[in-house]
């Protein structure tokens, strides 16, 4: 934190894809803040719809029998939207609570049904799954677990596209093995497409050898890669998906689990088993409000197919960045996640330092990559003119 004293910008409200700080100064949002801000900044319905369920009924918790009205609203519309079939729908407070709530859940499940043993979570090298004890564990960014360790056992990591390695591993502790935990679109590890196949192949082994498939879509569900969850678009067939960011587009912490049937039945029905899980704020009644209302503009605005629409100009504007010694590489092509690569994270920090003081705001990533990911109301022009700042900024450097 020492490193943001004298730096700090502070800012003060938002409108569309720009936010302003406390000078007034304009910046374009082109990592739309962490991956969620699709709606845009300053929706003003959504703000409504937070207000009006505040004033009515601003929480109740959703433990043992008691719920609010507006929490099993949010459920049944994320369940009807879900690629899992038959859905149940566990609220959390955001993307990291998801991933300890489906790696416990993984492993409650193996017990559940008599094979207790079966306690280890896979995860690739540069997957990022946040920072509570099983995402700083399963992290593949070695920064994140720098003088704290692994905090939870049997976590193993595999390399990022090598599915012979996954086999290989499979074969060995399949026995042992509770979930494959996978991104269908690596964000924060540097924006990592998946090679041709390589899900295809994921589907099979998960199933020939019975390991649970996570997918963690924190941030690629809701629309970020041009379908409501990014498993379909890549083809993946998970038995969970964990969500947030995108489910309320920032206005309001807010994560969701998707169970499929396979995992959720040992926990319904007459005969049913217990997963003790639950945090105090799991669907929110004002969160939910938010959520709701999120859906309303994604759906009544058709915002998820405007990212198919907007996918190819985003990458090939920042594609032909490529020209420059100083650009290792530029991924994407799905939806509007990119990642430009450096060759270096110095050179990385200087682009992003000069594209600030111009008013254009391009993240610093894992591996020296700028991440682009802009909101999905971004007009083509504003893809335009950041194409044309970064152009001038990255041809400014010298190797």
């Amino acid at each position: 934190m020492n490193g943001v004293e004298g730096h700090r910008i502070v800012f003060v409200r938002g409108r569309g894809t720009m936010v302003y700080d406390e000078s007034g100064k304009e910046y374009f949002d082109a990592p739309a803040s962490l991956w969620l801000t699709n709606v845009g900044h300053g929706r003003v319905e959504i703000a409504e719809a937070m207000r009006e369920q505040a004033g009515r009924l601003e929480y109740y918790s959703s433990f043992g029998r008691f719920t609010t009205d507006v929490t099993l609203a949010l459920a049944e519309r994320v369940a009807r939207l879900s690629p899992l079939g038959s859905t149940k729908v566990l609220f959390t407070s955001g993307g990291s609570d998801g991933i300890d709530l489906a790696a416990k859940l993984a492993r409650r499940y193996w017990d559940a049904v008599g094979r207790g043993e079966k306690t280890v979570v896979v995860t690739r090298d540069l997957a990022y799954h946040g920072l509570h004890a099983f995402g700083t564990s399963m992290t593949g960014i070695a920064a994140n677990q720098e003088g704290i360790g692994r905090l939870v056992p049997d976590v193993a990591r595999v390399p990022l596209h090598d599915i012979d390695a996954l086999e290989a591993l499979f074969v060995r502790e399949a026995g042992r093995i509770a979930a494959f935990f996978t991104e269908p679109v690596l964000g924060t590890g540097g924006v990592h497409l998946p090679e041709a196949d390589y899900m295809r192949r994921v589907n099979e082994l998960c199933r020939r050898h019975d390991v649970l498939l996570v997918a963690d879509e924190v941030i690629t569900g809701f629309g970020r890669l041009g379908q409501w969850f990014g498993s379909s678009r890549v083809g993946l067939e998970p038995d969970i998906i964990v969500t947030a960011k995108g489910i309320s587009s920032g206005y309001a912490p807010l994560g969701a689990v998707l169970v499929g049937s396979r995992v959720a039945d040992p926990f319904f029905g007459p005969q049913a088993l217990t997963f003790r899980h639950g945090m105090t704020y799991a669907g929110h009644s004002v969160s939910a409000a938010a959520g709701l209302a999120n859906l309303d503009i994604l759906e009544s605005e058709r915002l998820v197919e405007r990212v198919r629409d907007l996918e190819a100009p985003l990458f090939n504007e920042l594609a032909r960045l490529e020209c420059h010694d100083t650009v290792r590489e530029v991924r994407g092509g799905l939806g509007l996640m990119v990642g430009i690569e450096m060759v270096d994270a110095e050179a990385a920090q200087q682009v992003s330092e000069v594209c600030l003081g111009e008013g254009f705001i391009v993240r610093v990533i894992t591996g020296g990559t700028l991440q682009v990911s802009p909101p999905f109301t971004t007009p083509v022009e504003e893809i335009f003119a950041l194409g044309a700042v970064l152009d001038t900024t990255i041809g400014s450097l010298r190797r």
